[in-house]
């Protein structure tokens, strides 16, 4: 069920006990967890943090913890998936659920009882009727005829039977039409996979509603929409108004008065460009470069930007000082922080990367912020060229309903787009690029699949789904349940884990008749 008052139907619950706090490895994810460990610090709430990165370490999780916990709080996982059937809970096990994941399974939402569903209802939720797909056992209960006293006339027994049997064909076919329309119905509402609200917005606006929101709370709100922004997974409109509504706690914020450390301020000028500048300039630090070019550089920036064609240079996003030395963009913080979680260095475990990446949103910690900066520089280079090899060896092929791009072995710096979310950010970029190259009409229109190799030893590989890079795109992504359907279809070897339904992991062995089925599934 939805919750309406998250203050008394969710905080003032779990505040006076333990709690096991389950959190995805994805920024808003993080930011969100931040949030709400502050909140506990405040109120001295104990609980138990468990990183999570897909739905079996959740199970495994659950299994080891179940025993100790009653109260389950569960960050960016969850909601799109019948919980109950998937963990197998105790009767008095509580489920509050904080999920940017859509559509939300219809379980979870009619369970009254069990799962408890911290999400604004203002998204675009389209939450089907309870009646168009619950039934009541008992409507379903066929009777036979009650037994006919022995004193009645056959002519009387044969007309009651023909009546119950009348009377039952007509169920049966009013049961079969239901059936056919509740199939029709969950078919158009689970179709398709998108986003709705950051996970970090939604608890930043708890701690607003408790009178217990800091600055640093607000900037982890912003930097969990502003991943949402980064990896496309909102739309343009959804993520101008919210913006809005971050500015106004930003203006807030800062008429308090407070220190000049903890100033928040908006910045309008995130622009990626190609310009003509020294290369001596361009690899220094802004901060060190010369004042002309420093002072010019937007009207130079737009300059390019018309030459090349591109639009819509300029997006409202934010930045934040830490004194007068350390100044971050959100989007930064953002690729720092993914850069961290998915850091390729053997000498660090999952759970490691996941702490590495919470540390790095403390101010206290700029060290390790500055560390994944550096380790983002890396990472969108190899993206920048690995976009460019694709596009300069023709890699990106058309298979009919979509395009396919497949990262051989031995490509250079193949580790770093292993893991899911550096995967699906390539994809993504690359997409653009190609539809902004190719001269093929219909291409622009197309979807993108596209597959890396995750595990040599075990020959499986990554393969993500991206939706069409259009103008009105509304970043719905229909992969999700069409991978699944043609894993059914060919009994190939897949590993649906990620809490994304559009990622999953195949057999290389299977991938041509997964290819086949799935082509000619979305024909």
């Amino acid at each position: 069920m939805f919750v309406s008052d998250f203050r008394k139907e969710f905080y003032e619950v779990v505040q006076s006990q333990r709690v096991l706090l389950f959190v995805a490895s994805d920024v808003d994810a993080l930011c969100a967890c931040k949030i709400l460990q502050a909140l506990f610090q405040c109120d001295h709430v104990q609980y138990t943090l468990v990183p999570v990165s897909g739905w079996q370490e959740l199970e495994t999780a659950f299994l080891e913890h179940k025993e100790q916990f009653r109260y389950f709080i569960l960050i960016n996982c969850g909601a799109n998936v019948d919980l109950l059937d998937i963990l197998q809970p105790d009767e008095d096990a509580i489920f509050f659920v904080c999920d940017t994941h859509r559509p939300v399974n219809v379980v979870n939402v009619y369970n009254d009882a069990q799962i408890k569903l911290l999400i604004k209802q203002d998204d675009d939720l389209e939450v089907p009727a309870y009646d168009d797909i619950f039934r009541d056992e008992e409507e379903d209960e066929e009777h036979s005829g009650s037994e006919s006293d022995n004193g009645s006339e056959p002519s009387e027994k044969r007309t009651r039977l023909e009546e119950e049997i009348v009377a039952q064909t007509m169920k049966r076919r009013q049961r079969r039409e239901w059936e056919a329309r509740r199939r029709d119905i969950l078919f158009d509402y689970e179709q398709y996979e998108y986003h709705g609200t950051s996970s970090a917005m939604v608890m930043f606006d708890l701690a607003w509603m408790m009178s217990k929101d800091l600055n640093d709370m607000l900037w982890w709100a912003i930097v969990g929409l502003t991943d949402q922004w980064v990896q496309d997974k909102i739309t343009q409109m959804k993520y101008v108004t919210d913006v809005g509504v971050l500015q106004r706690h930003v203006s807030r914020h800062n008429h308090r008065n407070e220190d000049e450390e903890n100033a928040l301020s908006v910045d309008c000028t995130r622009i990626s460009f190609e310009y003509d500048l020294p290369l001596k300039q361009v690899k220094q630090k802004f901060q060190s470069m010369d004042i002309s070019l420093k002072e010019n550089l937007r009207e130079m920036i737009e300059e390019s930007a018309n030459k090349f064609g591109m639009k819509d240079m300029r997006v409202q996003t934010f930045s934040i000082h830490f004194g007068f030395k350390h100044k971050f963009l959100a989007s930064d913080v953002v690729f720092a922080t993914m850069s961290l979680m998915e850091s390729p260095e053997k000498d660090g475990s999952g759970t490691d990367n996941f702490i590495q990446a919470l540390d790095s949103l403390s101010r206290s910690n700029l060290d390790k912020l500055y560390h994944g900066l550096e380790l983002a520089k890396k990472q969108l280079r190899a993206t920048q060229q690995t976009i460019a090899s694709c596009l300069c060896t023709n890699l990106v092929i058309s298979q009919g309903p979509f395009l396919y791009c497949s990262l051989m072995e031995g490509t250079p710096d193949i580790v770093l787009f292993s893991k899911p979310a550096s995967l699906s950010l390539l994809s993504r970029h690359l997409l653009k690029s190609f539809v902004f190259s190719t001269k093929n009409r219909r291409c622009k229109l197309l979807p993108l699949v596209m597959a890396a190799p995750l595990s040599v030893e075990q020959g499986t590989v990554t393969v993500v789904g991206i939706p069409p890079e259009t103008d009105s795109s509304d970043r719905k992504n229909f992969f999700g349940r069409a991978f699944e359907k043609a894993a059914e279809g060919t009994n190939s070897r897949t590993l649906h884990n990620h809490f994304d339904l559009s990622v999953i992991e195949l057999k290389a062995e299977d991938r041509s008749k997964f290819l086949d089925a799935l082509v000619s599934l979305l024909s």
